[in-house]
């Protein structure tokens, strides 16, 4: 009853103006590119007194709206411009078009400027949240991943990965471009000073994709103004750990990038190279136990190392010429090889039957080091035309490759549980290697055009392509005597040969526009997805012959609509609505249905039957601008059918095994709040919230054909989950500020257990130097002090079920894992950043649309 109240008393007095608007575009004199995010604030003429303001849009657009008549000035400002003054203008009932308004340049004025046009933390837009890269400190030097934990959509785990609304299914697009890869791999390549704005579109339109269950994020990079050549070099060093865990090495932080860009007369050119070491420490503690039928409880507890080793080269180019006015081409490319090394050495120090006398426990130390490489190579061509009416026409291809591969040495001693190096005796040393060529292509062609006043219409086409190979090959060495004979044997189990086609074409028609206080779109999408897993296993020791190699196709054609609202009900009062349909279309990984051997204790399988998952979405907002001050909320509604999770099962006494399967439907209804406040000159508060409920209901059936047996597992988890962040910076000093942020994640439910909660403050000061050219940035990552329980996280899962064996009898398997992952805490580094000049990097990179999701 309250929020109506408000409401109606919002739209009262929206009703006392008369529809007085003043519109224009703000663009740069010297190049006529639009200027996103000028400040535009509008005084009345009589007493000089601030009416209202509003920031521009990614076309340089502005509209002020529902004015009283009267005289009017309006001025316009960004960073590095002359502000732009215009007096005299009067309102009467009707609409003042200010047209194109250029702004010229002004070094001189820069740090005035900087202040007074300040850019807000958070920007609410009609389809999107926009977010200030630039206001969170502790990620300066890392990566754009550390620049995402800080949206209130957005959380993380103690494993990295990513999610949005509670799903880690989302898209990457790259300054608008579609990047359909893992988020966590991509923006782990992405340096953080590289990162402008975060734009979060839960909600995506009909032009966009339909990839991604909980949406798109979209990366924006820096921009710069034209005629002058830009470099940047930055310089990242860890200092030495805290605490080691008892890991065997030490873990090293440092690297460092460089970016040179110019824009002059028609071309403008970047060259960029990046290096990051990025090693990351810690313990795993393990608690398991299976049981069948009656028998006694088998426990096998585990302790030990589980840190990273992480390296990432990369380097690009782009290239952009300007061939007329309405005519621009671009060319980008970009190498680059990442190596990821995760070590387990693990210590099962008493593996035994619950009645089972202590001192007769099997002890065994297990040394396991997975590596994951990915060398690729990816480069995409861009063509822009606008014709004479104002309609656009773009056409973009991409080509991909990218070797994935990297072998796992799994090795067991039982003897003096020193390191296998030190150690002459083994009962089981195993490796798993694999070698994964991808080949991506994408060709998308667009065209905008206002056909009527109803607003702007775009059709579009796009075609994508993927063709992923698999060799997996799993040894054992033989041994004699106990001792390690140099002879490797294959296990015909846990080796595959496995391959996967898909192409997909689209075509979408979206209308959006705008009338009065009305601000909407609406679109369809039609997708057509053909898909072909092919896969063949081995036999004593050989790939089995093509004959016996197994097809599996689907397809399928589905229609993706999608609608937004928005009214405008005052100036800073706004109403919103949406409606997406979405898809998550799988890893080639997930549908390898062969096992894989992880570690002692684990074997991973995929289904090469495996549904893409169906998403509909609907949502609900309000947001609210008061001078400095953004405040927003969003309700929503999200059902998932075809929900994929991983479910353990029962293998053997001391093994589970990982099953990525569909395992029924997913409802999830939640709360989206965030608030970005300048509470003084110096202080600025942001903060943002998720909580939702989410329920997950299904079934799970497996058929383990090594077994013999066949299991049925209902599900029905449902919880309330939440996370928040905090993120406040206060300028101490013209040159000295310090900055504080607080990620936080609640314990969440999965389909057969539930992960705990994790939180990680950081705190970070910044100093700049030589008229802000040069800036020191000290990090504390991961605060702790020996008084939290920081960057820490434990995964429990549980089942409970009955077996049918080939015999048609019955078996009851129980089984309990607990594991708690203790990541490295107060980590100290430093992050130094030089600007050459004062002008930003324009350049628009390309990435990794493949094969950066199969890493």
């Amino acid at each position: 009853m309250l929020v109506m109240c408000v409401t109606m008393t919002l739209i009262s007095t929206s009703m006392l103006f008369a529809q007085n608007r003043i519109t224009g575009k703000v663009q740069e004199a010297s190049s006529r590119n639009p200027i996103e995010y000028a400040t535009v604030a509008l005084y009345n003429e009589a007493d000089n007194s601030l009416v209202t303001g509003v920031v521009t849009d990614a076309k340089g657009a502005f509209s002020l709206a529902k004015l009283k008549k009267g005289s009017y000035r309006l001025t316009v400002a960004f960073m590095g411009f002359q502000t732009f003054t215009k007096s005299g203008i009067s309102l009467s009932g009707n609409t003042v078009n200010l047209g194109s308004i250029a702004l010229q340049e002004d070094n001189q004025m820069l740090q005035e400027i900087e202040v007074k046009g300040e850019q807000l933390t958070a920007v609410t837009k009609v389809d999107r949240q926009v977010y200030d890269a630039t206001k969170f400190e502790a990620a300066a030097g890392g990566t754009a991943t550390d620049v995402l934990r800080n949206m209130p959509s957005v959380s993380i785990n103690a494993e990295g990965d990513l999610s949005v609304r509670g799903s880690s299914g989302f898209v990457v697009l790259l300054n608008g471009k579609p990047v359909q890869s893992d988020a966590a791999t991509i923006l782990n390549q992405l340096p953080a000073n590289a990162v402008k704005n975060v734009e979060v579109i839960t909600a995506p339109s009909a032009k966009y994709d339909s990839e991604g269950k909980a949406g798109i994020i979209n990366i924006i990079t820096t921009k710069g103004a034209t005629d002058n050549l830009y470099a940047q070099v930055n310089v990242r060093y860890g200092l030495p750990a805290v605490e080691n865990y008892n890991n065997g090495k030490n873990p090293l932080r440092y690297g460092g990038d460089f970016t040179i860009a110019q824009q002059k007369n028609k071309l403008n050119w970047a060259l960029g190279a990046s290096y990051q070491r990025n090693d990351k420490s810690g313990r795993r503690e393990g608690d398991v136990w299976t049981q069948i039928d009656d028998d006694p409880k088998f426990m096998f507890p585990s302790d030990g190392e589980r840190s990273y080793v992480e390296e990432n080269y990369s380097a690009n180019l782009s290239l952009g010429y300007q061939a007329t006015e309405n005519t621009s081409f671009n060319f980008a490319a970009m190498g680059g090889i990442r190596d990821k090394t995760r070590l387990a050495d693990i210590y099962y120090n008493d593996n035994r039957f619950a009645d089972q006398d202590p001192s007769e426990a099997f002890k065994y130390y297990n040394h396991n080091s997975r590596n994951r490489q990915s060398d690729f190579f990816v480069t995409s061509f861009d063509f822009n035309h606008k014709f004479a009416n104002a309609s656009k026409l773009s056409a973009s291809v991409l080509y991909e490759y990218t070797l994935l591969g990297g072998p796992t040495f799994n090795d067991n001693q039982r003897h003096g549980f020193t390191t296998p190096v030190e150690s002459q005796y083994y009962y089981l040393k195993e490796r798993n290697t694999n070698e994964n060529p991808l080949n991506g292509f994408r060709a998308n062609i667009d065209y905008s055009f206002k056909p009527s006043k109803l607003g702007q219409f775009e059709i579009g086409y796009q075609f994508r392509s993927l063709d992923h190979k698999g060799d997996f090959l799993y040894e054992r060495e033989q041994l004699q005597d106990g001792k390690p004979t140099g002879d490797w044997e294959i296990v015909d189990n846990y080796s595959s040969n496995l391959n996967l086609q898909r192409n997909i074409h689209s075509a979408y028609g979206q209308l959006s526009g705008e009338k009065g206080a009305w601000t909407y779109g609406a679109g369809l999408r039609a997708e057509y997805m053909d898909r072909q897993v092919d896969f063949l296993g081995y036999e004593n020791g050989q790939l089995m012959p093509e004959n016996n190699r197994e097809v599996k196709n689907y397809d399928y054609f589905k229609l993706f609509p999608s609608a937004n609202l928005q009214y405008q009900v005052t100036d800073g009062f706004a109403l919103k609505t949406a409606y997406s349909k979405r898809v998550q279309r799988t890893t080639t990984f997930k549908m390898n249905p062969f096992k894989e051997k992880e570690h002692s204790e684990t074997l991973e399988q995929g289904d090469a039957d495996l549904l893409p998952e169906f998403i509909d979405l609907v949502e609900l907002g309000a947001t609210q601008e008061i001078g400095d001050h953004t405040i927003f909320a969003t309700a929503y509604f999200r059902n998932t059918e075809n929900l994929i999770n991983r479910t353990n099962t029962f293998d053997s006494d001391s093994v589970l095994n990982r099953v990525y399967t569909n395992v029924g439907n997913s409802k999830v209804f939640g709360l989206e709040i965030g608030t970005s406040l300048k509470l003084t000159d110096w202080w600025d508060f942001y903060a943002g919230g998720n909580v939702y409920h989410q329920h997950i209901t299904g079934q799970f059936d497996y058929d383990d054909t090594d077994r013999d047996w066949m299991i049925s597992i209902p599900v029905d988890t449902k919880a309330w989950q939440y996370s928040f962040n905090i993120n406040t910076n206060f300028q101490i000093t013209k040159t000295l500020s310090t900055n504080f942020a607080f990620n936080y994640l609640s314990e969440r439910v999965t389909a057969q257990g539930e992960d705990s909660r994790f939180y990680s403050p950081n705190l970070s000061i910044k100093k700049t130097f030589l008229d802000n050219r040069l800036a020191v940035n000290f990090q504390w990552l991961n605060m702790d002090m020996g008084l939290l329980d920081t960057n820490e996280q434990r995964i429990t899962t549980r089942g409970d079920y009955t077996a049918r064996l080939a015999d048609g009898s019955t078996q009851r398997q129980q089984f309990y894992t607990t594991t708690n992952y203790v990541y490295e805490v107060d980590q100290l580094i430093i992050n130094i950043t030089y600007n050459f000049n004062s002008l930003k990097n324009k350049s628009k990179k390309v990435k990794s649309e493949f094969g950066a999701k199969e890493f």
